[in-house]
Protein backbone atom coordinates (compact mmCIF):
# COMPACT_ATOMS: atom_id res chain seq x y z
CA UNK A 1 0.00 0.00 0.00
CA UNK A 2 3.06 2.36 0.39
CA UNK A 3 2.60 5.50 -1.70
CA UNK A 4 -1.26 4.55 -2.24
CA UNK A 5 -3.39 7.86 -2.48
CA UNK A 6 -7.03 8.57 -1.20
CA UNK A 7 -8.97 10.75 -3.23
CA UNK A 8 -11.23 11.79 -0.50
CA UNK A 9 -11.82 11.25 3.54
CA UNK A 10 -14.29 8.34 2.31
CA UNK A 11 -12.08 6.30 0.75
CA UNK A 12 -9.35 6.52 3.32
CA UNK A 13 -12.28 5.39 6.13
CA UNK A 14 -12.53 2.74 3.68
CA UNK A 15 -9.11 1.26 3.23
CA UNK A 16 -9.19 1.68 7.20
CA UNK A 17 -12.37 0.24 7.77
CA UNK A 18 -14.51 2.38 9.65
CA UNK A 19 -16.92 4.66 9.24
CA UNK A 20 -15.89 8.98 8.03
CA UNK A 21 -17.42 10.12 11.83
CA UNK A 22 -14.73 7.90 13.40
CA UNK A 23 -11.77 9.45 11.31
CA UNK A 24 -13.26 12.89 11.68
CA UNK A 25 -13.06 11.59 15.24
CA UNK A 26 -9.72 10.78 14.94
CA UNK A 27 -8.38 13.90 13.43
CA UNK A 28 -10.30 15.99 16.18
CA UNK A 29 -8.39 14.49 19.18
CA UNK A 30 -7.08 10.87 18.47
CA UNK A 31 -7.29 9.48 21.91
CA UNK A 32 -11.32 9.79 21.13
CA UNK A 33 -11.09 6.90 19.11
CA UNK A 34 -10.52 3.30 20.81
CA UNK A 35 -6.70 2.25 20.91
CA UNK A 36 -6.91 -0.53 18.40
CA UNK A 37 -9.16 1.57 16.23
CA UNK A 38 -6.16 4.45 16.33
CA UNK A 39 -3.59 1.62 15.73
CA UNK A 40 -5.68 0.59 12.39
CA UNK A 41 -5.79 4.52 11.14
CA UNK A 42 -2.30 5.30 11.99
CA UNK A 43 -0.96 2.10 9.92
CA UNK A 44 -2.77 2.88 6.82
CA UNK A 45 -1.60 6.61 7.59
CA UNK A 46 1.84 5.43 7.78
CA UNK A 47 1.79 3.54 4.27
CA UNK A 48 0.01 6.19 2.50
CA UNK A 49 0.38 9.18 0.98
CA UNK A 50 -2.67 10.48 2.45
CA UNK A 51 -2.90 14.30 3.63
CA UNK A 52 -6.61 15.26 5.20
CA UNK A 53 -8.54 18.09 3.79
CA UNK A 54 -6.47 20.97 5.31
CA UNK A 55 -9.89 22.32 5.56
CA UNK A 56 -10.99 19.24 7.73
CA UNK A 57 -8.21 20.14 10.59
CA UNK A 58 -9.09 23.94 10.48
CA UNK A 59 -12.69 22.03 11.40
CA UNK A 60 -11.15 20.19 13.89
CA UNK A 61 -8.80 22.83 15.22
CA UNK A 62 -11.93 24.08 17.56
CA UNK A 63 -10.85 27.38 16.29
CA UNK A 64 -13.74 30.13 15.16
CA UNK A 65 -14.04 29.98 11.73
CA UNK A 66 -15.71 32.99 9.66
CA UNK A 67 -19.40 32.87 7.94
CA UNK A 68 -20.89 35.09 5.91
CA UNK A 69 -24.97 35.91 6.59
CA UNK A 70 -26.74 37.80 3.22
CA UNK A 71 -30.09 39.34 4.19
CA UNK A 72 -31.90 41.80 2.45
CA UNK A 73 -32.04 44.51 5.10
CA UNK A 74 -32.33 45.00 8.97
CA UNK A 75 -34.34 47.53 9.05
CA UNK A 76 -36.93 45.13 8.93
CA UNK A 77 -36.92 43.83 12.45
CA UNK A 78 -38.08 40.54 11.10
CA UNK A 79 -34.91 40.09 9.23
CA UNK A 80 -33.03 41.26 12.48
CA UNK A 81 -34.83 38.58 14.37
CA UNK A 82 -34.15 36.04 12.25
CA UNK A 83 -30.31 37.46 11.90
CA UNK A 84 -29.89 37.58 15.63
CA UNK A 85 -30.68 33.40 16.06
CA UNK A 86 -28.34 32.54 13.16
CA UNK A 87 -25.90 34.22 14.80
CA UNK A 88 -26.31 33.07 18.25
CA UNK A 89 -26.33 29.86 16.73
CA UNK A 90 -23.00 30.45 14.73
CA UNK A 91 -21.51 31.44 18.04
CA UNK A 92 -22.62 28.56 19.56
CA UNK A 93 -20.38 26.40 16.85
CA UNK A 94 -17.04 28.21 17.09
CA UNK A 95 -18.53 30.34 14.19
CA UNK A 96 -17.99 33.77 13.78
CA UNK A 97 -20.57 35.46 11.63
CA UNK A 98 -19.87 39.16 9.20
CA UNK A 99 -23.06 40.33 8.19
CA UNK A 100 -24.13 42.10 4.72
CA UNK A 101 -27.09 43.91 3.85
CA UNK A 102 -27.68 44.24 0.72
CA UNK A 103 -30.12 47.21 1.42
CA UNK A 104 -32.84 45.68 -0.87
CA UNK A 105 -30.44 46.92 -3.80
CA UNK A 106 -29.87 44.10 -6.32
CA UNK A 107 -26.05 45.92 -7.01
CA UNK A 108 -25.51 45.94 -3.44
CA UNK A 109 -26.62 42.36 -3.12
CA UNK A 110 -24.06 41.54 -5.74
CA UNK A 111 -21.63 43.22 -3.96
CA UNK A 112 -22.46 41.38 -1.12
CA UNK A 113 -21.62 38.10 -2.71
CA UNK A 114 -18.16 39.47 -4.07
CA UNK A 115 -17.40 40.79 -0.75
CA UNK A 116 -18.06 37.21 0.89
CA UNK A 117 -15.86 35.56 -2.00
CA UNK A 118 -12.90 38.11 -1.06
CA UNK A 119 -13.43 37.40 2.54
CA UNK A 120 -12.85 33.68 1.70
CA UNK A 121 -15.59 32.76 4.19
CA UNK A 122 -16.34 29.14 5.20
CA UNK A 123 -19.82 29.04 4.60
CA UNK A 124 -22.56 31.65 3.17
CA UNK A 125 -26.01 31.97 4.54
CA UNK A 126 -28.43 33.95 2.52
CA UNK A 127 -32.09 35.39 2.04
CA UNK A 128 -32.22 36.32 -1.56
CA UNK A 129 -34.02 38.98 -2.38
CA UNK A 130 -36.00 37.31 -4.53
CA UNK A 131 -37.91 38.09 -7.51
CA UNK A 132 -35.24 41.58 -7.73
CA UNK A 133 -31.94 39.64 -7.49
CA UNK A 134 -29.90 39.69 -10.59
CA UNK A 135 -29.90 36.54 -12.81
CA UNK A 136 -26.62 34.43 -12.01
CA UNK A 137 -26.06 36.27 -9.02
CA UNK A 138 -25.29 33.88 -6.84
CA UNK A 139 -23.30 31.23 -9.51
CA UNK A 140 -20.24 31.71 -8.37
CA UNK A 141 -20.79 31.77 -5.14
CA UNK A 142 -22.32 28.23 -5.03
CA UNK A 143 -19.19 26.74 -7.13
CA UNK A 144 -16.95 28.18 -4.60
CA UNK A 145 -18.05 28.47 -1.27
CA UNK A 146 -20.38 26.18 0.89
CA UNK A 147 -24.04 27.87 0.63
CA UNK A 148 -27.15 27.45 2.53
CA UNK A 149 -30.69 29.60 1.83
CA UNK A 150 -33.25 30.52 4.07
CA UNK A 151 -36.80 32.54 3.32
CA UNK A 152 -36.00 32.20 -0.19
CA UNK A 153 -34.81 29.62 -2.11
CA UNK A 154 -31.19 29.79 -3.96
CA UNK A 155 -32.03 26.89 -6.50
CA UNK A 156 -32.73 22.76 -6.26
CA UNK A 157 -28.96 22.50 -5.79
CA UNK A 158 -28.46 25.07 -2.35
CA UNK A 159 -29.99 23.26 0.80
CA UNK A 160 -32.82 25.33 2.00
CA UNK A 161 -34.64 26.21 5.07
CA UNK A 162 -37.78 27.68 5.53
CA UNK A 163 -41.26 28.75 7.16
CA UNK A 164 -44.35 26.30 6.41
CA UNK A 165 -46.08 29.30 4.36
CA UNK A 166 -48.88 26.86 3.10
CA UNK A 167 -49.56 25.80 6.51
CA UNK A 168 -49.43 29.03 8.11
CA UNK A 169 -51.87 30.52 5.65
CA UNK A 170 -54.71 27.34 5.98
CA UNK A 171 -54.59 27.50 9.69
CA UNK A 172 -55.05 31.33 10.08
CA UNK A 173 -58.08 30.85 7.17
CA UNK A 174 -59.42 28.09 9.03
CA UNK A 175 -59.53 29.98 12.68
CA UNK A 176 -60.90 32.75 10.43
CA UNK A 177 -63.44 31.57 8.64
CA UNK A 178 -64.62 29.63 11.80
CA UNK A 179 -64.88 32.54 13.99
CA UNK A 180 -66.75 35.27 11.97
CA UNK A 181 -67.35 36.14 8.43
CA UNK A 182 -64.70 34.79 6.14
CA UNK A 183 -61.54 36.39 5.01
CA UNK A 184 -60.31 38.81 2.06
CA UNK A 185 -56.65 38.47 1.33
CA UNK A 186 -54.88 41.74 1.08
CA UNK A 187 -51.86 41.33 -1.00
CA UNK A 188 -48.42 42.72 -0.70
CA UNK A 189 -46.13 43.72 -3.18
CA UNK A 190 -44.42 40.35 -5.11
CA UNK A 191 -41.16 40.56 -3.80
CA UNK A 192 -40.99 36.68 -3.75
CA UNK A 193 -42.55 33.66 -4.34
CA UNK A 194 -43.60 33.48 -1.31
CA UNK A 195 -46.52 36.23 -1.33
CA UNK A 196 -48.06 33.55 -4.19
CA UNK A 197 -47.58 30.22 -1.57
CA UNK A 198 -49.62 32.46 0.33
CA UNK A 199 -51.80 33.17 -2.28
CA UNK A 200 -52.55 30.00 -3.56
CA UNK A 201 -52.82 28.68 0.41
CA UNK A 202 -55.37 31.06 0.72
CA UNK A 203 -57.52 29.98 -1.90
CA UNK A 204 -57.60 26.27 -1.36
CA UNK A 205 -58.27 27.13 2.41
CA UNK A 206 -61.25 29.48 1.53
CA UNK A 207 -62.69 26.15 -0.97
CA UNK A 208 -62.34 23.87 1.66
CA UNK A 209 -64.01 25.82 3.87
CA UNK A 210 -66.88 26.34 1.98
CA UNK A 211 -66.08 30.24 0.48
CA UNK A 212 -65.26 31.54 -2.36
CA UNK A 213 -61.79 33.32 -2.33
CA UNK A 214 -61.65 36.93 -2.71
CA UNK A 215 -58.10 38.29 -3.12
CA UNK A 216 -57.93 42.56 -3.37
CA UNK A 217 -54.51 42.22 -5.93
CA UNK A 218 -51.60 44.82 -5.39
CA UNK A 219 -51.52 47.68 -7.47
CA UNK A 220 -48.73 49.33 -6.48
CA UNK A 221 -45.11 50.00 -6.99
CA UNK A 222 -42.95 47.09 -5.63
CA UNK A 223 -41.52 48.28 -2.52
CA UNK A 224 -40.19 46.77 0.86
CA UNK A 225 -41.71 49.96 2.47
CA UNK A 226 -45.05 47.74 3.31
CA UNK A 227 -46.47 49.85 6.09
CA UNK A 228 -46.77 52.28 3.96
CA UNK A 229 -48.03 50.46 0.58
CA UNK A 230 -50.51 48.75 3.27
CA UNK A 231 -52.11 51.96 4.25
CA UNK A 232 -52.26 53.51 0.77
CA UNK A 233 -54.17 49.69 -0.16
CA UNK A 234 -56.82 50.36 2.99
CA UNK A 235 -57.49 54.16 1.95
CA UNK A 236 -58.41 53.31 -1.56
CA UNK A 237 -60.49 50.46 -0.53
CA UNK A 238 -62.36 52.54 2.04
CA UNK A 239 -62.89 55.02 -0.62
CA UNK A 240 -64.44 52.44 -2.84
CA UNK A 241 -66.21 50.39 -0.33
CA UNK A 242 -64.60 47.51 1.76
CA UNK A 243 -65.01 44.27 0.02
CA UNK A 244 -65.48 42.45 3.29
CA UNK A 245 -64.70 42.96 7.31
CA UNK A 246 -62.13 40.32 8.05
CA UNK A 247 -59.40 41.06 5.77
CA UNK A 248 -56.54 38.69 5.85
CA UNK A 249 -52.74 40.94 5.22
CA UNK A 250 -50.15 38.46 3.43
CA UNK A 251 -47.95 39.99 5.71
CA UNK A 252 -47.63 41.78 9.31
CA UNK A 253 -46.35 44.74 7.79
CA UNK A 254 -49.21 45.13 5.17
CA UNK A 255 -51.40 44.88 8.13
CA UNK A 256 -49.82 47.62 10.04
CA UNK A 257 -50.56 50.04 7.16
CA UNK A 258 -53.94 48.79 7.01
CA UNK A 259 -54.63 48.97 10.44
CA UNK A 260 -53.07 52.68 10.38
CA UNK A 261 -55.44 53.65 7.75
CA UNK A 262 -58.57 52.47 9.58
CA UNK A 263 -58.42 54.05 12.88
CA UNK A 264 -57.77 56.82 11.03
CA UNK A 265 -60.92 56.76 9.41
CA UNK A 266 -62.88 56.25 12.56
CA UNK A 267 -63.15 52.72 12.02
CA UNK A 268 -62.61 49.84 15.49
CA UNK A 269 -60.46 47.04 14.53
CA UNK A 270 -60.88 43.92 16.67
CA UNK A 271 -63.13 40.68 17.43
CA UNK A 272 -65.65 42.41 19.54
CA UNK A 273 -69.17 42.75 18.82
CA UNK A 274 -69.44 45.72 18.62
CA UNK A 275 -65.37 46.36 16.57
CA UNK A 276 -66.10 47.15 12.81
CA UNK A 277 -63.59 44.88 10.91
CA UNK A 278 -61.50 42.65 11.98
CA UNK A 279 -57.39 42.21 10.82
CA UNK A 280 -55.01 39.02 10.68
CA UNK A 281 -51.11 39.14 9.36
CA UNK A 282 -48.67 36.30 8.95
CA UNK A 283 -44.74 36.42 10.31
CA UNK A 284 -45.52 37.54 13.70
CA UNK A 285 -43.46 40.76 13.15
CA UNK A 286 -41.44 41.17 16.86
CA UNK A 287 -44.34 44.02 17.26
CA UNK A 288 -47.05 42.65 16.46
CA UNK A 289 -47.71 41.86 20.34
CA UNK A 290 -47.39 45.58 21.01
CA UNK A 291 -49.25 46.81 18.12
CA UNK A 292 -52.78 48.36 19.23
CA UNK A 293 -54.78 46.45 18.89
CA UNK A 294 -52.50 43.20 19.08
CA UNK A 295 -52.28 41.52 16.00
CA UNK A 296 -53.62 38.38 15.38
CA UNK A 297 -51.16 36.52 12.99
CA UNK A 298 -49.11 33.44 12.62
CA UNK A 299 -46.07 33.26 14.13
CA UNK A 300 -42.90 31.52 12.18
CA UNK A 301 -40.19 29.76 14.65
CA UNK A 302 -37.44 32.19 13.55
CA UNK A 303 -34.61 30.55 16.41
CA UNK A 304 -35.95 26.58 14.86
CA UNK A 305 -35.39 27.96 11.71
CA UNK A 306 -32.30 29.57 12.07
CA UNK A 307 -30.77 26.91 14.25
CA UNK A 308 -31.50 24.06 11.11
CA UNK A 309 -30.22 26.83 9.05
CA UNK A 310 -26.37 27.12 10.72
CA UNK A 311 -26.79 23.44 11.21
CA UNK A 312 -27.03 22.41 7.44
CA UNK A 313 -24.49 24.81 6.61
CA UNK A 314 -21.98 23.23 8.83
CA UNK A 315 -23.24 19.74 7.24
CA UNK A 316 -22.25 21.13 3.97
CA UNK A 317 -19.20 22.41 4.57
CA UNK A 318 -17.87 18.84 6.40
CA UNK A 319 -19.42 17.06 3.52
CA UNK A 320 -17.77 18.69 1.03
CA UNK A 321 -14.37 18.73 3.01
CA UNK A 322 -14.49 15.58 3.37
CA UNK A 323 -15.05 15.53 -0.40
CA UNK A 324 -18.26 13.56 -0.76
CA UNK A 325 -21.11 15.43 -2.82
CA UNK A 326 -23.94 17.27 -1.27
CA UNK A 327 -27.14 16.07 -1.96
CA UNK A 328 -29.20 19.17 -0.74
CA UNK A 329 -31.84 19.12 1.72
CA UNK A 330 -35.15 21.30 1.98
CA UNK A 331 -36.80 21.71 5.17
CA UNK A 332 -40.25 23.82 6.08
CA UNK A 333 -40.54 24.64 10.08
CA UNK A 334 -44.99 24.88 10.76
CA UNK A 335 -45.76 28.38 12.50
CA UNK A 336 -48.03 29.09 15.12
CA UNK A 337 -51.07 30.67 15.15
CA UNK A 338 -51.44 33.93 17.55
CA UNK A 339 -54.90 35.04 18.24
CA UNK A 340 -54.73 38.13 19.71
CA UNK A 341 -57.27 41.39 19.84
CA UNK A 342 -57.20 42.12 15.99
CA UNK A 343 -59.34 39.47 14.50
Amino acid sequence: MAGKTFKSMEDFAKACGVSRPTIAKYFNNPLDVKPVTRRRIEAVLKQSDFEPNSFVRHLSSKMAINVGIIVPTIYDPFFAKFTSHIETALRGSDMRPILISSKTAADLEEEAVQRMLDFKVAGVIVAPLGNQSRPGVFDRLKSEIPVVSFDVPMGDDVPFVSNDHDFGMRAMVQYLCRSGEPPVLIEGPHLTDNVLIRQNAYRQAMKAEGHEPLIVDFDSEVSWDMERLGREQMQRLLANGLPGKTLLCSNDRIAFGVISAACEAGLKVGRERDDDIRVAGHDDHPLSQYFWPSLTTTAQDTETIASETVQQLIEVIETQALGVKVVPRRKQIRSTLMMRRSA
